[in-house]
């Protein structure tokens, strides 16, 4: 891994469809995009902001999430979710993250990731898995 400099910027856009809705979580939840899934989003963003600094057979994994969704967004609006690196500490990244869909910021807050050889946690999780 090239080391990632500090103010380094992903971005990752999608249209909210149906299966980004809460009440497809539970249906008894609001027909807007769900939380989980603007969180998936940030990690998008943070994982384009870091693409262009690993080497081959990397790959990187979430270890930490404190977001805020603030507002909600119905089906059809296109949604912005941005990451930028605050922190880069050896295979360590710290990234703020934001998403905004068409009328206003709908979540913030940051995001941690560890870059990893993804042959060797491959290996790893062999072990977890019983045949």
């Amino acid at each position: 891994m090239k080391p990632v400099p500090v103010g380094s910027k992903g971005k990752f856009e999608q249209v909210v469809e149906k299966r980004h809705l809460a009440s497809e979580l539970e249906p008894s939840l609001a027909q807007v995009m769900s939380t989980p899934t603007m969180i998936g989003m940030m990690e998008m963003a943070a994982m384009d902001a870091m693409a262009g600094f690993l080497d081959p057979g990397e790959g990187s994994v979430g270890v930490g999430i404190d977001v805020q969704h603030v507002a909600a967004t119905p089906p059809g609006h296109r949604v912005r979710a941005e990451a930028e690196v605050t922190k880069c500490e050896g295979r360590r990244l710290e990234f703020r993250v934001r998403a905004f869909d068409e009328t206003e910021e709908i979540g913030s807050g940051t995001h941690r990731r560890a870059v990893i050889d993804r042959s060797k946690f491959n290996e790893r999780l062999k072990a977890k898995v019983k045949v």
